[in-house]
């Protein structure tokens, strides 16, 4: 069956005038004529124009497909397949696409409608945050912001105060605003150690991102990197990769809720054998299972580093006088539990930013 070049336009959907032009530059030529000088196309030309219109699907020129066209190229599995993979990266881009709209509809559902600067600044982070990455990814990111903003907002202001104070970053306050520093991003990216590391080299590298939606500006970015370096020098003697992974979160109030709880103890002299020490001990307790996920391993690894390493007890939420009683207070709680239950000073995963 032939094919004069008019039918052939109509069934596939393209131009008399691309044919023609297919055929003047060599790409598509006719496999005969009729009688009258009509362009007559075969089974194979079809094939060739299938081919052909796959690959300028995937953006390809014409000087190009001719050549790929060539030899084995003509073969109807490496046609399809080429088109399938076509397929398959357009859904990829409409995949994406579809994300950012989906934020970018969400975003203005949730506040008023943005005046230029607003679209402008919009567009230009979103172009910034494609580099690195995948709009399934941004949105894990923005939908987890409210797990620490409003921490967050506080250590930020903390962070700045220590800052303007000129506080070394090896001072026990910058430590311990290290660590907060720290847990809050791993929290945020869900234990995410890859994705976290990502976000801390996109705002190192674009002075874009510093200082906008709450983000931290370069110079905090920097200062609290050198305190956090310090951290993590040691930290990386004792724990792996997959540990950091593993680690948990406890949030700081309830840290520094048990800061003043057994600081009053202690201010009342209450004996570490007293019910109330007993109870703060098993409380202790608790929040390190929750630091450690329950694993044994993990806890053990976070006490050697603690005890090894007086950088990281700097650190701590908890002082030395309150992490002491409650050690012993630990004892007599559970006065079978293995050395290894005994719980050190918290130390979580790394944050780049």
């Amino acid at each position: 069956m032939l094919l004069k070049v008019g039918d052939l336009a109509r069934r596939t959907g393209l131009t008399v005038r691309t044919l023609h032009h297919y055929d003047e530059i060599g790409l598509l030529k006719p496999s005969g004529r009729s009688e009258a000088g009509y362009r007559l196309y075969s089974q194979a030309d079809v094939q060739r124009l299938h081919g052909i219109q796959t690959m300028r699907q995937m953006g390809l020129a014409l000087a190009d497909i001719d050549a790929l066209l060539a030899g084995n190229g003509m073969a109807p599995e490496h046609i399809i397949a080429q088109q399938i993979r076509s397929l398959d990266q357009q859904i990829v881009q409409a995949t994406e696409l579809r994300g950012r709209l989906t934020m970018l509809r969400d975003g203005l559902m949730a506040g008023a409608e943005p005046d230029m600067g607003n679209w402008l600044e919009t567009l230009a982070l979103m172009t910034t945050y494609g580099k690195y990455f995948s709009s399934s990814e941004l949105k894990h990111i923005f939908q987890n912001w409210h797990l620490i903003e409003a921490d967050w907002l506080v250590v930020k202001d903390l962070v700045r105060s220590a800052m303007d104070r000129q506080l070394a970053p090896d001072t026990p306050e910058v430590q311990a605003l290290a660590y907060r520093w720290m847990a809050l991003m791993l929290h945020w990216m869900k234990g995410d150690v890859d994705l976290l590391e990502r976000w801390g080299h996109m705002f190192r590298t674009e002075p874009s991102t510093q200082g906008r939606n709450h983000a931290p500006p370069g110079d905090m970015i920097e200062y609290i990197e050198t305190a956090i370096k310090l951290r993590m020098a040691l930290l990386e003697k004792y724990l792996t990769r997959d540990d950091l992974r593993m680690l948990g979160h406890v949030p700081h109030t309830e840290w520094a809720a048990m800061e003043t709880d057994v600081q009053q103890l202690l201010a009342r002299a209450v004996p570490p054998q007293h019910p109330d020490a007993v109870a703060a001990a098993l409380r202790w307790n608790t929040l390190f299972d929750t630091l450690t996920r329950h694993n044994p391993a993990l806890r053990q690894k976070l006490r050697m580093a603690s005890a090894n390493e007086p950088l990281l007890q700097a650190g701590s939420p908890l002082s030395a006088p309150v992490r002491a009683y409650l050690g012993i207070a630990l004892a007599y709680a559970v006065p079978t539990m293995p050395a290894t239950h005994t719980a050190p000073a918290p130390v979580p995963a790394p944050s780049r930013c």
